[in-house]
């Protein structure tokens, strides 16, 4: 029956193929060049009418106004910490948790209201963001949130001590705090992965408000760390030698007697060392929340990225040396916190015994990032370049969070250069300040190249390749069926039917051969489909878990050391001679925050790496 007008043109060519080869061989014959068809898929849409696109207005409208909201939020909450932190006259403690506690306050009502109005349509198909809120994320923060809880505690404990002069802000503050913190792991467990699509104004808000809440329970938690610390680094700055530095506590300690005297000191000692999970908690769960904030709205595909798996078989090199880091970190964080502010002697020995576990660290954690970007450059498999909030997200933060550290690593570079005397501990901080900036950078573009790493599977161009044609030969066939063996797709199985067409009478070839000359040239342009190279398959992928399993547990090693009070740039004292002590203690407040959580949130995506891989 002749094909109406309406039929495409690829199928009359199809159909008059076998007419013109009845008088030929029955061989595979050169295709003509394919014709330049659009790609499959539904018919272009008309232009969008002028309606939709007013539709959209409102929503970028809402996200604008939103953003603006919560940073005016965090602004004022950042001026009521400046005021306390400076004992402004006429702000003090109360005024701060007061704001906070209304903050928090205004927060649960909204999860509250979320959560009733999801439990009420929860037969309705929600759309899931499954990048974001993976259960390992969700883990963690369940871990930082218990802690959290048990630091509200010992505030309780600590406000119970000091009732007489504290204020009733003081008690509150601490159980509003654990209330929040439930109801916020609960509904980050429940919640973290949906795309909201109603109510989308009053979400932006909601969302964009807890997410700065959480920004400021952060800073409010640096900032009492922060004090800490300081008050410490100023009682040991004498051991060293440097008694022209002002020793001024900045002292907030209640103007009354605690009862009893042993258990007050053990809850205040306490809860400075609960504070770093604290901290961790906090930044966690407002990443979370901008992630969620972000996808308000958002129109999400139906691509589901493949389920990462934690495989333990073969790791043992790169878990044995992690481990031996870790336990490595945890004697010398011990040795140098009893040590330090004892004697000068001491104090400079310790500082020597941590600048070269540190700089021994940083070489091989930079050699082990190195030996993974070689690795990557000789895979030719692409990147995936979809848009993906939480995966910006975390290459963001990597980036970001880094500046910090390598401002510290910078100045001390200065100071070490510029200063007029220098002690002979100082000059191993040069190659660890050197280090640190070296190592990130190359520790960033690995994991950056992990995350944006598409699954294995056989390369486009090698697919273009392949051509399909009617022939009987088994030649062919047979030569395609090495191909596989021998490429990446050996392991993942044979591709699937839709990658290979069938041809009219169910045989599969490729184009015929014609000598030795074209039959090299097709395996010179399969490339790595044909050709095993070094490190491929399951030995590429065994390496790279290993690389992956030592810098994880390397960077929860460095983690500890400054969360916990070994902060080499404050016990120096070198920096604050050359940059004057205000200036570089301003510097290193707001730099360590940021150096802190970046080797966290780099171990968080090493781990996300090594269950990829």
């Amino acid at each position: 029956m002749p094909a109406g007008p309406g039929a495409p043109s690829s199928s009359q060519a199809a159909r008059s193929a076998p007419e013109r080869d009845t008088s030929g061989p029955a061989a595979c014959p050169p295709p003509p060049p394919p014709p330049q068809l659009p790609a499959p898929g539904p018919p272009e849409s008309p232009a969008p009418r002028r309606g939709a696109v007013r539709s959209s207005f409102p929503q970028k409208l809402a996200e604008a106004l939103s953003s603006q909201y919560g940073l005016n939020v965090f602004v004022a909450g950042l001026l009521f910490l400046l005021a306390w932190a400076v004992h402004a006259s006429g702000v003090g403690k109360r005024d701060l948790l007061c704001f906070l506690t209304a903050l928090m306050l205004l927060q649960l009502l909204w999860m509250l209201w979320y959560v009733g109005r999801s439990s009420a349509h929860r037969r309705l198909i929600r759309h899931k963001d499954t990048y974001a809120g993976a259960h390992w994320l969700r883990g963690s923060i369940t871990l930082f949130a218990v802690i959290t809880v048990l630091l509200g505690c010992l505030k309780i404990g600590y406000f119970v001590g000091f009732s007489a002069c504290l204020s009733a802000t003081e008690g509150v503050f601490p159980v509003t705090h654990a209330v929040h913190t439930l109801l916020q792991v609960y509904f980050l467990w429940g919640h973290a992965k949906d795309v909201i699509q109603s109510f989308k104004t009053l979400e932006r808000f909601g969302v964009i408000h807890s997410v700065f809440t959480n920004l400021l329970l952060w800073a409010n938690s640096v900032l009492n760390e922060s004090k800490h610390q300081l008050n410490e680094h100023k009682e040991r700055l004498t051991t060293l030698g440097f008694g022209n530095i002002t020793t001024v506590l900045d002292d907030h300690t209640p103007p009354c007697n605690c009862s009893p005297p042993t258990l007050c000191s053990a809850i205040s000692h306490g809860i400075y060392y609960l504070y770093p999970f604290n901290i961790e908690y906090q930044i966690l769960a407002s990443t979370m929340l901008y992630v969620l904030w972000k996808n308000i709205g958002r129109k999400v595909d139906g691509y589901q990225h493949q389920k990462m798996r934690l495989r333990s078989h073969g790791v043992l090199l790169g878990s044995v040396l992690g481990l031996v880091a870790l336990a490595t970190t945890i004697g010398v964080v011990a040795v140098y916190l009893i040590r330090i502010g004892r004697s000068k002697t001491k104090s400079e020995s310790a500082l020597t015994m941590f600048y070269l576990y540190a700089i021994i660290l940083l070489m091989l954690m930079g050699a082990a990032g190195l030996v993974g970007i070689r690795i990557y450059r000789l895979d030719e498999r692409s990147l995936d370049e979809s848009k993906n909030p939480a995966r910006k997200l975390d290459a963001d933060l990597l980036v970001g969070t880094a500046s910090g550290s390598w401002l510290i690593s910078w100045g001390s570079i200065l100071a070490t250069l510029c200063a007029e005397s220098r002690p002979p501990y100082t000059w191993y901080n040069l190659p660890y300040s050197i280090l640190v900036i070296a190592e990130k950078y190359i520790q960033n573009l690995f994991i950056i190249e992990s995350i944006h790493r598409e699954p294995e599977k056989l390369s486009e161009d090698i697919r273009t390749l392949r051509v399909v044609t009617v022939c009987s030969g088994a030649n062919a066939t047979s030569f395609t069926l090495s191909c596989l063996k021998n490429g990446p797709m050996a392991e993942n199985g044979a591709p699937q039917d839709s990658e290979m067409p069938h041809a009219a009478n169910g045989n599969m070839c490729l184009r015929d051969v014609r000598g030795k000359e074209e039959e090299k040239s097709w395996e010179e342009a399969s490339g790595p489909a044909c050709h095993p190279r070094f490190l491929q398959g399951n030995a590429q992928r065994r390496v790279l878990r290993n690389i992956a399993a030592f810098l994880f547990l390397c960077n929860i090693s460095l983690w500890i050391p400054p969360a916990f009070g070994c902060r080499p740039e404050y016990d120096n004292g070198l920096e604050e001679i050359v940059f004057g002590f205000e200036p570089w203690i301003i510097v290193v407040n707001l730099a360590m925050p940021f150096s802190i959580f970046y080797r966290m949130h780099a171990a968080a995506s090493l781990f996300e790496v090594y269950c990829k891989i």
